[in-house]
């Protein structure tokens, strides 16, 4: 893969990492990397043994905690701790390459639920679907990260809402190392911990003090997260109680497309924005004459990598991403039993099904001539395969559908939890001034979408 080509998404070049990421399996072959599986394994088993847990805070306020958040804080730990001594910087080294396919498995399992749904989804109304570019708002929040001082690292805070989808499409693009996905990372991280609690009191505020209609605020804590979009829907149907079953209607087609859609909302419109913002304002809002956090992770510097060398796909590759996926998929099924007691064959071969798809689409990136990401192949895929009616689709959606987004994103973030122990450093400079720019781009995409959609509700007559 030539390093120089231009990115069709964007103008900066593609994947500097992706190469050193192929470099990274390659030296070190997964099956060699026993300890670290066992780890993810056992993080993975202990997650969902705990399960989610729910802290009352009000009496329409809670804290919900989810399996994946103990798996990254138990994986960072064991890392920094170092109380296993075989999980040092060489494993974490391994689990940062195997990012790139983990990602794929996330995006293929979204891939296949867009098009079981694609049908339900056509016919919501038109409010529904314009209030999506309610998620543009979290763009706000890009100037106030760069008057706080961060450089790159605002495209991948600012670009979403930095769910778990939007998570793996700022790794894919510019790697785990990049200050892209520092920047997501951090948002991802704060926004799981005080996310929830923090939107339930913003609509609580915005009901009784914006005139915008009930749907509205439905519609908007559909944000493509289950707990803040319960969160923000708690307060609204204890305000309006005879609405309640509308409201939960609203915000559960709101929150499908979300799900659905949202990551090509991020791919397609919100990412290259933000890119191009980055790239307007920094000049402006920027201040050059400080060190940057992000300084050492140049570009450039990782080009020169020795380890970057361009490599085309090979029979040893695909053995090591089949190797890599085929422990992945049974630590996934594992932690789908636990927690929701589903057939563990029909688990793995779900699982099997949209590896099978992840390695399709990485490896369509690297013979195709234009220059695609893999993420793209890999939801074109997975969308087209699950159309009610395409014949495969009944073969692959009954096994897919079993499996839980919420365990695949649990082993993933254990992974991560022991990747990022490496740049553990850089991670703190990021501090209270991330807990701020997560705070706006919650707001901002929550007020967005429901201004959107009242407008559109009043356009159209519904209000």
């Amino acid at each position: 893969m030539n390093i120089g080509r231009s990115d069709f998404i964007t103008d900066q070049s593609s994947h500097p990492y992706r190469e050193k990421t192929d470099r990274a399996i390659k030296k070190r072959p997964p099956w060699r990397e026993y300890n670290l599986h066992i780890v993810a394994f056992f993080l993975v088993v202990i997650s969902m043994f705990i399960g989610v847990r729910q802290i009352k805070i009000t009496e329409t306020a809670s804290i919900l905690l989810l399996p994946l958040i103990y798996a990254l804080i138990m994986g960072l730990g064991l890392y920094l701790a170092k109380p296993i001594k075989f999980v040092g910087s060489k494993q974490s080294k391994v689990a940062e390459g195997a990012m790139v396919l983990f990602i794929g498995v996330i995006i293929a399992k979204m891939a296949v639920s867009s098009g079981q749904a694609i049908s339900s989804i056509f016919h919501v109304g038109p409010a529904l679907i314009l209030q999506l570019f309610g998620d543009l708002g979290t763009l706000l929040a890009l100037p106030v990260a760069l008057l706080l001082g961060f450089r790159r690292e605002v495209i991948g805070m600012a670009s979403s809402i930095c769910r778990e989808p939007n998570l793996g499409v700022i790794i894919d693009k510019y790697g785990f190392k990049s200050p892209e996905t520092r920047g997501v990372l951090a948002v991802f991280v704060i926004g799981s911990i005080i996310g929830t609690p923090y939107i339930s009191f913003l609509a609580s505020i915005c009901i009784s003090a914006l005139p915008l209609h009930p749907y509205a605020f439905a519609m908007a804590s559909g944000i493509g997260s289950a707990s803040m979009n319960a969160a923000a829907l708690v307060p609204l149907t204890h305000t309006y109680p005879a609405m309640a079953t509308q409201l939960e209607a609203f915000a559960g087609c709101s929150n499908i497309l979300s799900f659905c859609f949202g990551i090509y909302m991020c791919i397609f419109i919100s990412l290259p924005i933000a890119e191009r913002l980055y790239k307007w304002l920094s000049p402006i809002l920027g201040k050059p004459d400080e060190d940057s956090i992000d300084d050492e992770y140049a570009i450039e510097g990782v080009k020169d990598d020795k380890y970057a060398a361009s490599e085309e796909l090979s029979s040893g590759k695909l053995k090591r991403w089949g190797t890599f996926l085929v422990i992945f998929s049974f630590i996934v099924t594992v932690g789908n039993y636990i927690a929701y007691k589903t057939p563990m064959v029909d688990i793995f071969i779900g699982m099997l099904i949209i590896s099978l798809i992840t390695i399709i689409g990485m490896s369509l990136e690297r013979v195709v001539p234009w220059n695609i990401q893999s993420i793209i192949f890999i939801s074109l895929i997975g969308i087209i395969l699950s159309i009610p009616g395409v014949p495969t689709a009944q073969y692959i959606v009954p096994y897919v559908s079993q499996i839980e987004l919420t365990t695949i994103c649990t082993a993933f973030l254990a992974y991560v939890g022991i990747a990022i122990g490496n740049d553990w450093e850089e991670f703190k400079k990021i501090g209270w001034k991330g807990i701020i720019v997560a705070l706006i781009v919650i707001s901002g995409t929550y007020l967005c979408s429901a201004t959107i959609g009242h407008i559109t509700m009043a356009l159209t007559g519904i209000i």
